[in-house]
């Protein structure tokens, strides 16, 4: 792999979390630190503080172990993915910018977030969420019921339109009875990746 080192022999390194995606931290190498990553599979940084070679986790134990290391265009950046054990900051947190390392699925945590809150709130006038909610998981199961039925015949018609739009319904509600069972779309995921194995 070409790197463009600077002017003090040192790279910038982007850490990933190889499965969230999340950014957890930046740090620097040099040619003995990338070395060491690479030889050791865990992340080895060149301490600009110390002056000294510096693999995360030493001290603490909470170790950045190596999954891919990519170069930028310009191969002056790399972007190396890890499996972190622990946290990554050393104040304690999961990243260096305080955010949580979970996984998000764009819009649909968000979705799922307002759903979390509408049935906290309760107010059945103004929400439709809180209204299905207060007639019992049977209703919420049944409404995953025919929004599937719909889903499938607008899939056997001609109409993308109104397939994408049931489809829609469908998963919406399919989030609202995961929320009613007590689960996320994590938990859809594990059981996947279990499969997967």
């Amino acid at each position: 792999m070409e790197i463009k080192y600077d002017d003090n022999g040192l790279v910038p390194a982007i850490i990933q979390d190889a499965t969230t995606k999340k950014v957890l931290m930046l740090g620097y190498m040099n040619t003995a630190a990338y070395q060491k990553t690479v030889d050791t599979k865990q992340v080895t940084f060149f301490s600009r503080s110390k002056q000294r070679l510096w693999t995360k986790g030493e001290e603490s134990g909470n170790f950045l172990n190596l999954v891919d290391i990519k170069n930028d265009c310009d191969n002056d950046t790399l972007l190396i993915q890890v499996h972190p054990v622990g946290p990554t900051c050393h104040t304690g947190t999961d990243t260096c910018w305080k955010d949580e390392n979970t996984a998000s699925y764009g819009f649909f945590s968000t979705l799922e977030t307002i759903i979390t809150e509408r049935i906290a709130n309760k107010d059945t006038k103004k929400s439709y969420v809180a209204s299905l909610f207060a007639k019992g998981i049977n209703k919420v199961a049944q409404k995953v019921g025919e929004e599937a039925v719909e889903t499938v015949i607008e899939a056997m018609d001609n109409n993308d339109e109104l397939f994408l739009y049931e489809s829609a319904d469908l998963l919406f509600h399919y989030l609202m009875l995961l929320q009613a069972k007590g689960f996320t779309l994590k938990d859809i995921e594990n059981e996947l990746k279990n499969r997967h194995k």
